[in-house]
């Protein structure tokens, strides 16, 4: 990807960083178990409060400040994370522009090990999520490292732009309130039609961060479409299910399939037009 420093008031780096504030600090098994099932979770703030639950009596609580210095790779992924994310929110307010709706940015935090949100306090474990009640997109960038190392992804600096997108892509679910009417839906229903739905809206954000890549080809490079399609490919329900314990159990899914991820990004990417995503219909008749 091509790409010239951007930056945005609106984006924090706090790693190497505690800043005084209590952050939870996991890992072990459970870690990885949490890792695996909320891949690209807490956009509703639901999965922060179950890694919480899961966690409790494994975890400890630490205050104080603890600063370690920056690599200059980490300061580079750093730059180019904000840059990402000062892309999407131009061009989602252009889109928004186009469309007569008004778009109010997002926020992003960069963190290590544990973070305070507005949906609880989360781990690494999480992985990238965005929370709505403060409507700020967190991650730990050593995330990617395990997106390739463990779930086969290709890496490259697309499959983080990729991920950004994505959870930007929650962002415009809550401005259009789409995520809150879906909310509303879940309740009273079973479990497996809640997981129908948790999947239209995560589908709907991989095919809004194929809007994205659309509205910016021109940041493109060769094969950057290939390790966003690699990203979406290993993290499906069926490849994580597959690697997990061997089989696939389509009812739990709560992200989609390998191929519907990838469908929706690419129909995105191919249409740019938001009028076109509608991930709900296919999957509840």
């Amino acid at each position: 990807m091509k790409w010239d420093r951007q930056n945005s008031d609106s984006f924090e780096d706090r790693r190497g960083m505690s800043g005084g504030k209590k952050a939870l600090l996991g890992g072990g098994a459970i870690g990885i178990i949490v890792l695996l099932l909320n891949m690209f979770g807490g956009e509703t703030g639901q999965s922060i409060g179950n890694i919480i639950e899961q966690t409790q009596g494994t975890q400890t609580q630490t205050e104080g400040t603890q600063t370690r210095e920056l690599s200059a790779e980490e300061k580079e992924l750093g730059a180019f994370s904000e840059s990402c994310f000062v892309y999407n929110t131009k061009t989602w307010a252009t889109i928004f522009e186009e469309n007569n709706m008004n778009f109010e940015n997002p926020g992003m935090v960069l963190f290590d090990d544990g973070v305070e949100t507005e949906c609880g306090n989360a781990t690494s474990a999480s992985g990238p999520f965005y929370c709505p009640s403060d409507q700020k997109i967190y991650m730990d960038l050593r995330f990617f490292e395990e997106l390739k190392t463990r779930f086969g992804a290709e890496g490259g600096d697309f499959a983080i732009a990729y991920v950004i997108a994505h959870e930007m892509g929650h962002h415009i679910q809550t401005l259009m309130g789409t995520s809150a009417k879906v909310r509303q839906l879940q309740q009273g229903k079973s479990e497996a039609e809640a997981n129908k739905l948790s999947v239209g809206v995560e589908l709907q954000a991989d095919f809004y961060a194929g809007v994205w890549a659309h509205y910016n080809k021109n940041l493109l490079q060769d094969g950057d479409i290939e390790e966003a399609l690699s990203a979406a490919n290993a993290v499906g329900d069926d490849a994580i299910q597959t690697r997990m314990n061997g089989q696939v159990n389509q009812e739990s899914f709560t992200h989609g399939s390998s191929e519907q991820r990838m469908y929706w990004f690419k129909k995105g990417y191919n249409s740019g037009d938001i009028k076109q995503g509608d991930t709900f219909s296919a999957l509840l008749n």
